[in-house]
């Protein structure tokens, strides 16, 4: 018997230790089941091969496959024909043939759903069909109350080990979910928000400026003469200067605030919560930082940010009206000489 896992190798490994748990229980409430009908010791031998050589040969066929989910699904056919097998050897005693069909049938459902289940009901129909041709058919109503203890570690322990290699599958999957919608989320190189992820955030903060009548400010952010830095110096110290203003970002604002790359050289916060004013403030200080941190890395570099600062004002129509705003504090900032923070109320410029 098996359980679930990942795919490929680690699916092996996790296979070989429940078979391994598995047909060792399986061993014991089969043996019970078979000494009363005094089986030939080839019978014997073969109970013994099933239940501590086959764990290991099926770990090696799988390692040694290109394709080890592959070779894993067949491991738990035989696996089933095996299960059948026995089965219809101890004469279809009801406690044990229903313990190890339905511990098998657990595997397969779990493994490859109804489908698989399927086959695996197929494998075991097969292995009971040998079993017939090789003993005399019989059937045995009874099970004795050594034959029930017999049988109580599989069906105790088994589903145990079981459910705790599924919910260890479970918790890597959210895991790998939680990393995945993180990385759609982040921009590669600045590791900030990207531009999606930081407009949905936009939104969010606008829902709850109107909803509950708070303030805030957004700034946009950029970095002046990109361009130039990139053909004097290169792109890959291009790249250095945007990690810099990232770096800057993430050491200088509050945790609450939300930093994102908009685009090229453009950069973007959500400040919850504050004034004008005070993010005014903050953005200069957040300026001279980078200034100083270029400055002392490469004193002909010359990198400086141009930042525009809008407040949110109930008369916004939306998110983008706020944006729209900051868009051209951005502006002013740049056609006014670079190199500082514009914080007009520009609102009024789109009327023009």
């Amino acid at each position: 018997m098996a359980a679930v896992g990942g795919k490929g190798l680690p699916l092996a490994s996790r296979l070989y230790k429940s078979r391994t748990l598995g047909l060792t229980l399986g061993f014991v409430c089969v043996a019970f089941a078979m000494y009363p009908l005094d089986p030939h010791p080839w019978v014997w031998a073969l109970m013994l091969v099933n239940a501590f050589v086959w764990p290991h040969l099926a770990f090696l066929l799988s390692r040694r496959a290109e394709h080890a989910l592959g070779s894993e699904r067949r491991n738990l056919l035989i696996d089933s024909f095996c299960g059948g097998f026995w089965v219809g050897a101890m004469h279809f005693n009801p406690l044990p043939a229903v313990t190890s069909l339905s511990m098998m049938t657990m595997n397969n459902v779990a493994i490859g759903g109804a489908r698989f289940m399927l086959a695996g009901w197929a494998a075991q129909s097969l292995g009971i069909g040998t079993a017939l041709l090789l003993f005399t058919p019989a059937f045995i109503g009874v099970t004795t109350q050594a034959q029930l203890y017999a049988c109580l570690p599989l069906l105790m322990l088994y589903p145990m080990a079981l459910g705790w290699i599924c919910y260890r599958q479970a918790a890597t999957l959210a895991r790998h979910k939680r990393e995945l919608l993180a990385l759609s989320r982040t921009d590669s190189l600045s590791g900030l928000l990207n531009h999606g992820a930081w407009k949905d955030q936009l939104e969010i903060e606008f829902q709850r400026c109107r909803r509950n009548q708070t303030g805030g400010a957004i700034a946009l952010i950029d970095i002046d003469h990109f361009k130039t830095i990139n053909d004097t110096y290169g792109h890959v110290t291009g790249d250095i200067v945007l990690r810099q203003l990232s770096k800057v970002l993430r050491q200088n604002l509050r945790a609450t605030d939300l930093a994102g790359r908009y685009g090229g050289d453009e950069f973007c916060v959500i400040l919850p919560g504050m004034p004008l004013n005070l993010a005014t403030e903050v953005m200069d200080a957040l300026r001279d930082r980078f200034n100083a941190l270029a400055y002392a890395q490469d004193p002909t570099l010359r990198a400086s940010l141009s930042i525009g600062l809008a407040p949110y004002q109930s008369t916004h129509a939306d998110s983008i009206s706020w944006l729209s705003d900051a868009d051209l504090a951005l502006y002013e900032a740049k056609s006014s000489g670079r190199n500082r923070v514009s914080s007009v109320q520009v609102s009024w410029l789109r009327s023009l």
